[in-house]
């Protein structure tokens, strides 16, 4: 053979050529040697910075909403990053249609809040908008994030950094469009609130562009790319549709950095809760049994008005404050109230509660319940047992 007669030529070379093959695979070694203790770095396509293994959370561990904090790294470089992350093969099943069941006044709050985000983050181009759009809806649906179109939106806004969509929080408000832009993103936002699907980006709950490289970007499964941007999903089983099962409370909050343009938001939420006070409709949690009862176990046992059930979950929140573990029931008749606000009361009192709403900071869980024999809400918004 042809190999063997080589390997053989070479065994009765010169002692000369021996030498200089030895001195060549000393010098080969070597620099293998010396390669191998270099640390890996980042080369054209930046596959080192994504071989690791994505952690897959379990069904008992609601994700955590990381910050949005980008790696400094060059456009290109960026680029070649995202590249390197393939698609995944999973199926992409689309979203169920959202259906907005709040008051007149809730709903043109949440068109505006929605009409911002569509316009601030995909520019004036509509199948952009209905991308970013389908986003907020699955946000609103799944357990990590607030319960309202606008808490989505905003949520984070409070910051200079860490805000969930960057037009909130980077001064982007301050750059004006002309009407007829915001015209065609209400369109866009009218229409995915009364059940218009964006069916390319199934569950995602996270996008960005392709030119930056947040740093949860590898930990979540890529499944679309729309445009420029990127459009991403949590792995196992809160990327699925069962987890995107809450529903919205059908409240939203007045942001104040909307009032200029929409006047549905130029009422502050401490004005809300004044006007729901001197209606009668807000109660009073403290040194009045016959109104209420709490504890610092976060426990509130209250009186509520018949009327104006939609702001429920605003007292509720507000009687809360900033406590871990808060659950705030009510009852529209007074005879029906626990005589103390201990979790253990009668099933007959348990019954016959009008409202209930649970919040627990430490496994992300928020629900705003209501009795529907007595208030009209969706089914899902349904104390157990009930329907409207």
């Amino acid at each position: 053979m042809m190999i063997s007669s080589q390997v053989s030529k070479m065994g009765t070379g010169s002692t000369a050529l021996k030498c200089l093959l030895v001195a060549l695979l000393l010098v080969t070694a070597v620099a293998l040697l010396v390669l191998g203790t270099q640390p890996l770095t980042l080369q054209n396509h930046g596959r080192a910075e994504h071989n690791e293994r994505k952690r897959v959370l379990r069904r008992s561990e609601v994700p955590l909403v990381e910050p949005v904090a980008l790696k400094t790294v060059p456009l290109a470089n960026a680029r070649a990053i995202n590249t390197a992350v393939p698609f995944s093969t999973e199926p992409n099943p689309p979203a169920r249609p959202f259906e907005f069941t709040g008051s007149n006044k809730d709903r043109l709050r949440a068109v505006a809040c929605l009409a911002a985000a569509v316009l601030y983050e995909a520019g004036d181009d509509s199948t952009g908008q209905k991308a970013v759009a389908q986003v907020v809806l699955n946000r609103v649906r799944h357990p990590a994030f607030p319960k309202s179109i606008c808490g989505v939106v905003f949520q984070g806004s409070e910051r200079q950094t860490g805000c969930q969509f960057t037009f909130t929080c980077d001064g982007a408000l301050r750059r004006s469009y002309a009407d007829q832009s915001w015209a065609r993103a209400r369109i866009v936002a009218e229409g995915a609130l009364s059940g218009n699907v964006f069916q390319p980006v199934g569950q995602a709950t996270h996008y960005h562009t392709d030119w930056v490289v947040p740093y949860w970007s590898s930990s979540l499964d890529k499944i679309v790319a729309v445009g420029t941007h990127l459009f991403f999903r949590w792995t196992g089983w809160w990327g699925t549709p069962p987890a995107f099962r809450f529903a919205a409370t059908g409240v939203e909050p007045h942001i104040p950095q909307l009032a200029s343009r929409f006047p549905e938001h130029a009422q502050s939420a401490g004005a809300l809760e004044a006007e729901a006070e001197s209606a009668g409709h807000a109660p009073a949690l403290a040194g009045n049994a016959t109104q209420g009862q709490s504890t610092d176990d976060g426990i509130f046992f209250v009186q509520l008005s018949t009327k104006n059930a939609e702001i429920f979950p605003v007292m509720a929140a507000r009687a809360c404050g900033d406590r871990a573990y808060c659950w705030f029931v009510g009852w529209t008749d007074t005879s029906k109230m626990p005589r103390n606000n201990t979790a253990d009361f009668l099933p007959a009192q348990r019954n016959s509660m009008s409202f209930s709403y649970l919040y627990d900071r430490n496994s992300k869980f928020e629900k705003a319940l209501w009795n529907c024999h007595q208030f009209k809400r969706p089914a899902e918004q349904c104390l157990r047992g009930e329907t409207g």
